[in-house]
């Protein structure tokens, strides 16, 4: 690509800080209610809840909280309801955004979904609007660089994976989704650290931006993400070294 999709490593560094402060956990919880309840609660039988546990576990959340957001998936104990739904609009710069949400409120959450958009200039749009211009697949981030490109490559290939990519001074490895547990384990295997590996969706289509355009995509996808509801946000932007050092630093 001819510039840089930033969002990918920033919401990394924006988990961490949630994490702290246990937004983090809540949302987690619910992504491990909502899998339990659709697929049962044996991690082994589940991949959505494997996956779940996963991602609960990388951010340290306590074994109780796990079983017991497992528990009300399962009707153990009670617990709300949750859908998932899938958002999408339009950023400034004609930005496509894509936001995967968990809510026991669909009227409580679309509202604020619009609301995030039009006060920072966006739009929200219809079901399927912008869908098409993004992938599913499982990401690996790489937590040992130095292993170097080329070796990682190889490793990453041998492990079923389907690209690997250098992405803000490390690496990603990206796979089918289907082949996340094969992928992750044959890494681990060959002493790749991973430091997050989930589902994520990459744009297969990007809009550059400028410096200005970059930050008003930046705060809207915050603004998502700071909402209860939502688990991930995803936008198709790009922008070139230059500008992206210049919105870090801002």
């Amino acid at each position: 690509m001819a510039g840089h999709s930033p969002w990918h490593n920033m919401k990394h560094r924006k988990a961490a800080v949630d994490a702290k402060r246990g937004k983090v956990f809540s949302k987690y919880s619910k992504l491990i209610t909502s899998a339990a309840r659709q697929g049962g609660g044996n991690i082994n039988d589940n991949l959505k809840l494997s996956y779940a546990v996963e991602k609960a576990r990388s951010a340290n959340m306590p074994k109780d909280t796990i079983e017991r957001a497992i528990k009300k998936g399962t009707g153990e104990i009670g617990g709300e309801q949750f859908e998932e739904i899938i958002y999408e609009g339009y950023a400034p710069g004609g930005v496509a955004v894509l936001i995967e949400a968990l809510t026991d409120n669909r009227h409580r959450t679309s509202p604020e979904m619009k609301r995030a958009f039009e006060i920072r200039g966006g739009a929200l749009g219809m079901p399927g609007s912008v869908q098409r211009m993004f992938s599913r697949k499982a990401s690996f981030q790489v937590a040992n660089p130095e292993l170097g490109e080329e070796k990682l490559m190889e490793i990453a290939l041998d492990a079923g994976a389907e690209d690997l990519k250098s992405e803000g001074g490390g690496f990603t490895i990206y796979a089918d989704p289907a082949q996340f547990h094969q992928v992750k384990t044959a890494l681990e295997s060959k002493s790749v650290k991973l430091t997050a590996a989930e589902f994520v969706y990459i744009a297969t289509l990007t809009v550059p931006v400028d410096a200005e355009t970059g930050r008003k995509v930046i705060h809207l996808l915050e603004d998502l993400e700071d909402n209860d509801d939502v688990q991930s946000a995803y936008a198709n932007f790009e922008m070139s070294e230059e500008d992206l050092r210049e919105v870090a630093n801002s």
